[in-house]
């Protein structure tokens, strides 16, 4: 059979970075890696291709083309999602559909898609397949079970233009050890962490390297250190040596919880292999605010030294905040402020609570009858999807101002150069700026130096490093870029 697959557009949020990648010539930050592992789980001798609407356009030959037109995505390309179906429902084309969006809204979509392939594809995808081939596919295919990811197949990167993307992908781990009342990872991927062989690692980042990548890799996990014996013994020691051999190819990145702190020799391990920057869910300064979302890792304990201790190893922190809790009174918006702004994490992502679907806030909310909508999935947009128990045009507004505070350049600039003073980061060979690093300076010099208004901030920036610090320059750069796309982010929702 002819399987086409799609990704869906992303509209611009925080992690879309849609802002800052032109600045390196990439079209979009991270390859769709469900849509290319669930090529791998199809029968090889299958014609299968990959269409990412974030990198390149749709043609209509490309559906006519196709067998089968599979669809993935999550709840915030659900607008993409509609205009894609329309699309392929009128060339006359079945649609078979999986992933975040469709898994926990599928009812949504049933008089347009085909078949529904749920939850996770290494159970159901199979039972999907078995049928399709008897000519007795059904309407929706579920499991409650949680496979095996030692059984995954690596993803088929060779369906994809690795240059368009300014960051690969590799999943080590599924499922969290936490479970937060708004989050829906539990219902996704489940409490208990399943892991990847060190084995299946090493391949992925191997097969990775031949095909010639040389710049970041995220690991995508949605708590990396959810199994930290794991890493310890196993994972990261065998990440070292392979990094040690091919002369630390990867700079890498990934998604932790802030009791990373706690673990000096963790910290160890990652920096050593190669781990720079860390994202932390910190989510709010409001204590009572996370007893009420049960973020239960993060209570009593002192942020703020929490990620100093982080920062103090060498590792940079991008920070999630959230808005918007019933727990929050009218002085937690200062108070973000002011925590993002002592704590020098320049990568601060602050939104508003959104109640997902099927997550336990929303089913409290259901109850309280407080739920207004489905959450749209970008918490910057100002779509509150139920009744915050603050006014809701306050918070709206207090939520800009923040976000207007902590991205504008002087106090954006300000956070960068502290951290920056500070900042000393494991190297592990001597460093060499990259063709695309250098195009980014040089469009920097035109765009944030001479097109942006706030110029004056970007040059004081960068005489700073040249003087103080130099071999901070291309970071500073970067990091300088990052923060131009959180302001236009923030700008394009007021």
């Amino acid at each position: 059979m002819k399987i086409l697959l799609l990704w869906p557009k992303f509209p611009a949020t925080f992690w879309s970075f849609k802002s800052a990648l032109p600045f390196i010539a990439k079209k979009a930050a991270f390859p769709p890696l469900g849509l290319l592992t669930v090529a791998s789980l199809l029968p090889q001798e299958w014609e299968k291709k990959v269409v990412d609407l974030n990198v390149e356009k749709l043609k209509e030959q490309d559906i006519l083309w196709a067998d089968l037109v599979f669809i993935s995505a999550m709840a915030i390309q659900k607008g993409s999602v509609d205009e894609l179906i329309g699309i392929v429902k009128k060339l006359g084309k079945k649609i078979v559909a999986g992933g975040p969006l469709f898994t926990s809204e599928h009812e949504e979509f049933l008089a347009q898609v085909d078949h529904f392939v749920l939850d996770e594809g290494e159970e159901t995808l199979p039972l999907f397949l078995a049928d399709l081939i008897k000519g007795e596919a059904k309407k929706v295919y579920r499991s409650d079970l949680r496979p095996d990811i030692r059984k995954t197949p690596r993803p088929s990167w060779e369906l994809i233009k690795l240059k368009y993307y300014a960051s690969m992908c590799v999943q080590y781990s599924r499922g969290c050890p936490f479970n937060c009342e708004f989050c829906d990872i539990v219902l996704l991927n489940g409490r208990i962490p399943r892991t990847k062989s060190k084995e299946q690692i090493l391949s992925e980042l191997d097969a990775l390297y031949e095909l010639g990548w040389r710049e970041g890799v995220f690991f995508v996990d949605d708590n990396f250190i959810g199994n930290k014996a794991e890493l310890k013994k196993e994972i990261l020691p065998a990440i070292i040596r392979w990094q040690e051999t091919k002369h630390y190819p990867f700079s890498l990145n990934t998604q932790v919880s802030i009791n990373l702190s706690d673990d000096g020799d963790l910290m160890g391990l990652m920096l050593k292999a190669g781990f720079e920057t860390v994202f932390i869910g910190i989510e709010t300064v409001e204590e009572e605010s996370l007893n009420e979302c049960q973020k239960l890792q993060n209570m009593n304990r002192d942020l703020l030294a929490s990620v100093k201790l982080i920062q103090d190893r060498g590792f940079q922190i991008q920070g999630g905040f959230i808005l918007g809790f019933d727990n929050d009174t009218p002085s937690i918006f200062n108070r973000t402020i002011d925590f993002i702004q002592k704590s020098k994490i320049t990568m601060a992502m602050v939104g508003l609570l959104q109640a997902a679907p099927k997550t336990r806030l929303w089913q409290r909310l259901k109850d309280e009858k407080r739920l207004l909508s489905r959450a749209s999935g970008d918490n910057t947009d100002g779509a509150l999807n139920f009744i915050p128990k603050m006014n809701r045009q306050s918070l709206l507004t207090e939520y800009k101002r923040v976000v207007d505070h902590i991205y504008a350049p002087k106090q954006y600039s300000k956070r960068l150069i502290s951290f920056l003073k500070e900042y000393k980061p494991k190297r592990h060979k001597r460093y060499k700026i990259n063709f695309n690093e250098s195009i980014a300076l040089l469009k920097s010099f035109w765009i944030l130096g001479v097109k942006e208004k706030e110029r004056s901030y970007f040059w004081k920036l960068l005489f700073w490093c040249l003087f103080r610090k130099p071999k901070t320059l291309p970071m500073a750069v970067r990091l300088t870029i990052f923060g131009l796309h959180f302001r236009k982010v923030a700008e394009s929702n007021k």
